[in-house]
């Protein structure tokens, strides 16, 4: 299932392993009362070193309380409590704070809505013991997406394409939301830098690991549309993501990445 490496990186790191012995899965959420619960479960059960970060922005259902409710019956849940919808970038740049200051060996990423198989995260374990970024990747041997309708589907690979054209980045799904990094690899990122607010966030991490020479490893995933909320999609976010493309090419032109 694991597909072969595309970062950039020397012999002497390539052949260093890492075993991650404490890594988190850090779900951004809001409005997600229908599945936090039945996600926690799924992702808790998949193996003992995972422990789970919810990032809650206020969500008006209640996702918050469910969120709480779950922490104090398991010590593996932890909670973050946001005040109000800040963004899905802002949401995974504090848990992946959180994260690194908590000493996780390794930082995964999902969404809360099955849209991701938590049946994964043991695959991106063992991946992530040879490379510095895992992304689960829809587009890696061929189309594997199920419930999209043809205009969600073309916007998501066009993206993709589209990304790899403008700044060269080898990595055929850019806007994939489930990752695993090595904390090491967050430690070289700053952090601070990453200006995206949406979707868009994903392209421009990818982006800032590829720059720094680090390695990437894309794990083919079948992505299935939740069956359950609304999907967080608009107008902006895609004008944002548009826009950053560019955004990282300058300043990769000028050396401010």
């Amino acid at each position: 299932m694991v597909e072969q490496l595309i970062g950039i990186a020397g012999r002497e790191e390539m052949d260093v392993p890492m075993r991650p012995e404490r890594v988190l899965v850090v779900v951004p959420t809001y409005n997600e009362a229908e599945n936090l619960e039945a996600i926690a479960v799924q992702v808790l059960l998949q193996d003992p070193r995972l422990d789970l970060l919810v990032v809650d922005d206020g969500s008006p259902d209640g996702t918050g309380r469910i969120a709480d409710s779950l922490a104090a019956a398991n010590p593996r849940v932890h909670v973050m409590h946001r005040p109000g919808k800040l963004g899905l970038g802002t949401a995974y740049v504090a848990g992946f704070r959180w994260a690194v200051e908590s000493g996780y060996d390794a930082v995964c990423e999902m969404d809360a809505d099955f849209s991701h198989d938590p049946a994964v995260l043991k695959d991106f374990l063992k991946a992530i013991e040879h490379c510095d970024l895992v992304i689960g990747s829809r587009y890696k041997t061929g189309i594997n997406v199920v419930n999209w309708p043809l205009s969600r589907l073309l916007l998501s690979y066009g993206a993709s394409l589209y990304t790899r054209w403008i700044t060269g980045m080898p990595v055929r799904d850019a806007t994939s939301g489930f990752k695993c990094f090595r904390r090491t690899t967050l430690e070289k990122l700053d952090l601070g830098r990453i200006h995206s607010g949406g979707y868009s966030f994903q392209i421009e991490v990818n982006f800032m690991v590829w720059r720094k020479g680090l390695r990437i490893e894309e794990v083919p995933i079948i992505f299935v549309d939740r069956l359950q909320g609304h999907s967080k999609m608009s107008k902006a976010i895609v004008r944002e993501a548009i826009w950053m493309v560019w955004k990282l090419k300058l300043r990769a032109l000028l050396g401010r990445i």
